[in-house]
């Protein structure tokens, strides 16, 4: 029974694989004729990697992978704050597959040369199992360190909007004050930011068009919400200090709120350790005691 129905789960992938690869969607014509009449988007900010050993080994799958859609919009904004190429992820996704997949046949070789063979629906089953978790591994990962760069992040626009306030108290420009305060900072928060500005420049656009864009492709919309604001400023004249001092409370505030979140959160996480514990030790206590009354009945 499991023999046919892996058998045929093998020949039904099979089958779709090579189906999709002779015959790969297509778009339809209304799709294809608004790419040729629409702007092209501005160059994006943050920049990609696409360089590693994972991306040499599974280059002939990033095609096939990407012809199914993958990475989903959300997954590829993710890719974007952390640096990360598409190709390099779904170059990842399938040799980390591929090595789930052959890792228990491997295994399987070793044990039948040492005389302790099992039989082929083990090394089948985990290698299928191992496959899907390698499959799914990198987009884990990825959420995972695109959602801690946008909390650095955030942390450190808390930061920026007080140096802005205090160089605009000082006397100082829009446009200076933006400049001269991203270049006290330090780190990947700031060197993104510093990115947005001189992108500005080269491009004689206006700094906070390039920092709202900024905003939208690290989905942060406290910045694209500082951009509006300095807009304003730039634009209309109006007093932003005020709106920016409330930004930055606001910011810090959501920050301390997190920060006791995730205190709380761990230590929920550590009363499931110490109640096991507890109960480990009163069986330690107990179970002398019992094994004495159970064995003089």
């Amino acid at each position: 029974m499991i023999s046919a129905l892996l058998w045929g789960a093998g020949l039904g992938v099979g089958l779709w694989a090579l189906a999709v690869w002779l015959f790969p969607p297509r778009p339809p014509l209304r799709a294809l004729v608004d790419r040729l009449h629409a702007t092209p988007p501005p160059p994006p900010i943050l920049t990609a990697d696409s360089d590693g050993w994972a991306l040499r080994v599974g280059k002939p799958f990033v095609k096939p992978l990407a012809s199914l859609g993958l990475p989903n919009r959300r997954l590829r904004g993710d890719l974007a704050v952390t640096g990360k190429s598409v190709q390099h992820h779904l170059a990842e996704k399938a040799t980390l597959a591929l090595t789930g997949l052959l890792l228990p046949v491997l295994v399987e070789l070793v044990l039948v040369l040492a005389g302790l063979g099992l039989s082929w629906e083990v090394p089948a089953v985990a290698g299928l199992l191992l496959a899907v978790g390698g499959f799914l591994l990198p987009d884990l990962t990825v959420r995972q360190e695109a959602e801690r760069r946008r909390a650095n992040f955030r942390h450190a626009l808390s930061a920026y909007l007080n140096l802005i306030r205090v160089l605009l108290a000082g006397g100082a420009g829009v446009d200076g004050a933006l400049s001269d305060a991203v270049g006290i900072g330090r780190g990947w928060a700031f060197q993104q930011l510093r990115r947005a500005l001189i992108t500005a420049h080269i491009t004689r656009t206006t700094p906070w068009a390039t920092l709202g864009q900024l905003g939208t492709e690290l989905d942060v919309h406290q910045l694209s919400e500082l951009a509006a604001s300095i807009s304003l400023a730039g634009t209309e004249g109006a007093r932003v200090r005020a709106s920016l001092a409330a930004k930055a409370t606001a910011l810090r505030t959501r920050e301390l709120t997190d920060a006791e979140g995730e205190a709380q959160s761990a230590t929920e996480r550590m009363s499931l350790p110490v109640v096991m514990l507890f109960g480990g030790f009163l069986v330690f206590i107990g179970f002398p005691a019992l094994a004495q009354v159970l064995g003089g009945l």
